[in-house]
C-alpha cells in the first residue's frame, strides 16, 4: 500500500500571530519540512524496496511453499500495522517523536541488514508417498525444468488439474501418477539463516512502530494551530512516501535480480540508513520539534529502559512468526468454529480484539453517549468494517499479485525490455503520482458545485474499484498464449484501477475518524482505526493462501493451472467486492443520516 495524504482540514481562523513572509521557508513551508520530508522519502524508500521482495524471497531463496510464504508476509504486514500505536503512546508519554523516530530508524535498518544474511539457497527435494526423492533443476533456453531423480532416471514434474502429479520420463510419457496430497515439494534450508531471517522481520517491525507514527507527529508541530498551510504541507511531506516507493520499487528488485538478494536488500537499509542520518544529524534544524515531554524536578529520563523494553517485542513476534509458519490448514467440513480454532495465535489476537473490541466501544457509546454520538460512532464502526474488505483485497499487490506476475505473466516492455517481477508493484505508486493531484482538483471542483460524493459514497466507489481490477486482470488472462501468460499491461491496468480506488478511500480515513468519535475516546478509535487495516493486512495474507499453487524448487509445475487458479480466486473476491461496494452504496444515505452532517 502507497499511503496518501489524511491532514484534516481546520476551520479555525489562522491565530498564529507569525507572518509566513518573514520566515525562512521551503516553498512558502517551514524549512523544517524539507528535512521530514526527505527523511520520510528515505525511510519509505527503504520499507516499500524491502516489501517488493519480501514474498519472493521466501519463494525462491528459502523455497517456502505459497501458503507459508504468503502467510507470513501477511503477518508480518499486520504487525507492521500494528506497532505504530505502542510507539506513539510512548512517545507522547516519555521519549517525544524525534527520538522515537531515530531510534526506529536504527532499528529497522539493523533488520534490512540482517535480511542481507540468507546463506545459501535452500536446496529443493519432494516427498511422494511419504519416501524422499532429490529434485534436479535444468536450465535450457533460459527455461528451468525440476526433475525427481529416481535411482538413474530423472522424472519430469507436471501437475495436474485434479490435483494429480504425473512424473514423465525423458520421452514424455507418464511413468507415474501421484494421488493428490502425495506428492510434497519442500526445501533443505537452513534453520540459523531462517531465525535469522525472522529476527529481521521482527525489527522491522518494532522500528516501524517507533518510526511511522511519530514522524508524521513532527510534521504537525510545524504548524501552529489555524495554520491554513496545514494542509498542504501534509501533502507535500505525504509526496515522499510516494516518491521513496516508487523509485526502491525499482531499484531494490533490479539489484535482486542482476547482483544477489543480499543487494537489494543492503539497498533497502542504506536507504534506511540514510534517513536515520538526516535527522540524527539535522543541524539544529529541528530543535524544538519533537522533544520529550516535560518531566518533574528529579524526575530520570526513561529512555534507555523503553528502548530495552521494546527489545521484548523481537522475541515474542519470533514466537507468533513461528507459531504463523507452523499452523495446521483447516480441516474440511470443520465450519467456522474448526477455522478458527485451527487459526495461529497471531490470527485469534487480531480477530479477537477486533471483534470484541468493536461492539464493546458501541456499547459504551450507547451507554455514555447522547443519541447523535451513538449514531456517529456505528457509522465509523460500519465504516471501518467495510475499510478492512477494501485492504484485504488492495494488499494482494505484495503477496498473490506479485507471485502471478513472477509465473503467469509475460513481463516484456513492448518488446525492448522486461522488468522483473518485484518491479511490477512499482505502478502503484506511479498512478498515485500522476494521479493524486488530478483527483484532489476533482474532488475540489464537485465540492464547489456540492456535488462531492459523501464519504461512504466513496468508500463504496472504492469497492467497486478494487473489484473492477480483479475483474479487468481476470479479462485479460482470456488472452495469454501458449505460454499461460497475460501481458504485463493487463497487470498494470489492474493497479491503475486499484489506484484510482485508493485515492477514494484513503485519503478521508484517519479523517473520518477524528470527526466521527466521541471525543474522550478519539485516541481509542484511532487505534480501532489501525487495528482494522492490521486485520486486513492477516487477511490478506489468508487469501493469498487461497491462491496458493504446487510449487517444486520455487517454481509451479504447471502453468495453465497456475493460471487458472489465480483466475478463480481474482475472480471470486473481485465480483465481492463489487457487490459489498454496491451494497455500501445502498446503505451510504442512512449512514450518510447517522453522521449528521460531517463531511
Amino acid at each position: 500500500m502507497v499511503e496518501t495524504p489524511t491532514a484534516d482540514t481546520p476551520r479555525e481562523p489562522d491565530i498564529s500571530h507569525v507572518n509566513p513572509a518573514s520566515e525562512a521557508t521551503w516553498f512558502g513551508h517551514p524549512r523544517q519540512l524539507a528535512r521530514l520530508f526527505t527523511t520520510e522519502m528515505w525511510e519509505r524508500f527503504g520499507f516499500y524496496g524491502m516489501r517488493a521482495l519480501l514474498t519472493l524471497y521466501l519463494t525462491k531463496h528459502f523455497l517456502f511453499g505459497d501458503r507459508a510464504a504468503t502467510g507470513l508476509y501477511g503477518g508480518f504486514t499486520a504487525l507492521v500495522y500494528l506497532t505504530p500505536l505502542i510507539g506513539g503512546y510512548l512517545a507522547d508519554q516519555y521519549l517525544g517523536s524525534k527520538r522515537a523516530v531515530k531510534f526506529g530508524a536504527l532499528l529497522m535498518a539493523l533488520g534490512y541488514f540482517t535480511l542481507c544474511f540468507g546463506g545459501q539457497t535452500a536446496t529443493p527435494y519432494a516427498m511422494v508417498d511419504g519416501q524422499r526423492y532429490a529434485v534436479a533443476i535444468d536450465e535450457r533456453a533460459g527455461a528451468e525444468t525440476r526433475y525427481v531423480v529416481d535411482g538413474a532416471q530423472k522424472l519430469a514434474i507436471r501437475g495436474n488439474e485434479d490435483g494429480t502429479v504425473s512424473l514423465l520420463d525423458p520421452a514424455g510419457a507418464v511413468a507415474r501418477t501421484v494421488a493428490p496430497g502425495a506428492f510434497q515439494s519442500e526445501g533443505d534450508r537452513s534453520p540459523f539463516y531462517v531465525a535469522l531471517m525472522l529476527l529481521a522481520l521482527c525489527m522491522v517491525s518494532v522500528g516501524n512502530g517507533f518510526f511511522k507514527p511519530n514522524i508524521s507527529t513532527m510534521v504537525g508541530e510545524l504548524y501552529a494551530p489555524g495554520d491554513r498551510r496545514r494542509d498542504t504541507g501534509f501533502t507535500i511531506f505525504y509526496m515522499g512516501i510516494n516518491l521513496g516507493s516508487l523509485f526502491s520499487q525499482l531499484l531494490c528488485p533490479l539489484l535482486a535480480t542482476t547482483v544477489g538478494w543480499w543487494a537489494g536488500f543492503g539497498l533497502a537499509a542504506f536507504g534506511m540508513l540514510f534517513s536515520w542520518f538526516l535527522i540524527q544529524f539535522d543541524g539544529g534544524r529541528l530543535s524544538g520539534y519533537g522533544e520529550p515531554p516535560a518531566r518533574d524536578a528529579g524526575q530520570p529520563d526513561r529512555a534507555l529502559g523503553i528502548y530495552a523494553a521494546s527489545l521484548i517485542g523481537v522475541p515474542v513476534f519470533y514466537l507468533l512468526f513461528t507459531n504463523l509458519m507452523n499452523a495446521p490448514e483447516p480441516v474440511a467440513g470443520s465450519g467456522m468454529i474448526g477455522y478458527i480454532l485451527a487459526l495461529p495465535l497471531m490470527g485469534k489476537l487480531l480477530f479477537g480484539t477486533f471483534l470484541v473490541g468493536v461492539p464493546a466501544i458501541l456499547a459504551w457509546s450507547w451507554a455514555k453517549g447522547s443519541r447523535t454520538e451513538f449514531q456517529m460512532m456505528l457509522a465509523a464502526m460500519v465504516l471501518i468494517v467495510f475499510n478492512v474488505v477494501f485492504w484485504t483485497l488492495f494488499e494482494q499487490a505484495g503477496s498473490s499479485l506479485t507471485l502471478f506476475a513472477d509465473r503467469n505473466t509475460d513481463l516484456s516492455i513492448f518488446g525492448l525490455f522486461s522488468i522483473s517481477a518485484g518491479q511490477t508493484q512499482f505502478f502503484n505508486a506511479f498512478f498515485i503520482v500522476a494521479f493524486a493531484p488530478v483527483m484532489a482538483a476533482m474532488w475540489t471542483k464537485l465540492a464547489a458545485a456540492g456535488r462531492e460524493p459523501s464519504i461512504p459514497v466513496k468508500f463504496g466507489i472504492a469497492l467497486i474499484g478494487v473489484g473492477a481490477g480483479f475483474l479487468f486482470l481476470v479479462f485479460g488472462s482470456r488472452f495469454a498464449g501458449p505460454d499461460f501468460k497475460v501481458g504485463i499491461w493487463w497487470l498494470a491496468g489492474l493497479y491503475l484501477i486499484h489506484s484510482l480506488a485508493e485515492l477514494c478511500i484513503s485519503p478521508v480515513g484517519l479523517s473520518m475518524i477524528t470527526k466521527l468519535s466521541i471525543a474522550r475516546i478519539v485516541g481509542l478509535m484511532m487505534g480501532v482505526w489501525f487495528l482494522s487495516i492490521s486485520v486486513a493486512q492477516y487477511v490478506a495474507g489468508v487469501v493469498a493462501q487461497v491462491a496458493s499453487v504446487e510449487t517444486v524448487g520455487g517454481q509451479v509445475t504447471n502453468l495453465k493451472v497456475s493460471l487458472d487458479t489465480y483466475n478463480n480466486v481474482f475472480w471470486t473476491i473481485g465480483i465481492a467486492a463489487a457487490l459489498i461496494g454496491v451494497a455500501l452504496l445502498a446503505l451510504s444515505p442512512l449512514i450518510k443520516k447517522w453522521m449528521h452532517g460531517v463531511q
